[in-house]
């Protein structure tokens, strides 16, 4: 598939789609899983909640969101990529109540359902700013009123002070719309487009964080 954002780091080639997950490890030196975790606990996930899963991959998140849902429940997974697809059947094929929707994010969408959260990992930074706002648009329109939007990512930082052991893998790693994510206000952002009530957690020193916004009953 043609990558309609040259520049952007999360159009994954079908290698990395392939192996996500074990590079995800690789590249945290294994505090990746920890991590996701941890996020996945702070977004308060009641059991009869029903969400929406941007960028699912492989289904790893979805499962561990599933721990927290009962009977009730409910995840949809979206997602472009057909390898991405065939990983997230085969990890969820023991939940049933999740599904998986072959579709873009980063462009209008309108699903039957709204849900009581969206969740996002590690995606929004990837885009440019105007795709982003494309993205927490179609997040607001498919969530209830007093809905959240989970966005786990990159926090606010200067990539120049970080430590070099955190500076030189980010800045080798990560796209040039990363650069530019870290120094905008994603509460300006959010809020451009209706979201308030701002929670964060903050994760490896606010290198990473979770922004957890609402929407308006």
């Amino acid at each position: 598939m043609e990558k309609l954002y040259p520049e952007s780091g999360v159009e994954l080639n079908p290698f990395v789609s392939k192996h996500y997950d074990k590079l995800m490890n690789i590249i945290s030196f294994g505090k990746y899983k920890s991590f996701i975790h941890r996020a996945i606990s702070d977004m308060q996930i009641r059991k009869e909640d029903t969400i929406l899963d941007f960028g699912c991959g492989t289904g790893r998140n979805a499962c561990l969101m599933m721990h927290y849902l009962g009977d009730k429940g409910f995840i949809t997974g979206m997602d472009i990529s057909e390898t991405m697809e065939k990983q997230f059947t085969e990890n969820c094929r023991q939940h049933p109540n999740v599904e998986f929707i072959n579709r873009r994010i980063d462009q209008p969408f309108k699903l039957e359902k709204t849900y009581d959260k969206v969740f996002i990992s590690f995606v929004l930074h990837g885009f440019p700013q105007n795709i982003r706002e494309n993205i927490i648009k179609n997040a607001f329109s498919h969530l209830k009123p007093g809905g959240n939007f989970n966005i786990l990512d990159f926090g606010e930082f200067d990539m120049h002070a970080m430590p070099f052991y955190y500076r030189i893998p980010f800045q080798k790693g990560e796209c040039p719309y990363a650069f530019d994510f870290i120094e905008r206000d994603l509460k300006d952002m959010l809020a451009g487009s209706g979201f308030g009530d701002f929670k964060e957690h903050l994760y490896f020193h606010g290198y990473g964080r979770l922004m957890v916004a609402h929407k308006p009953s």
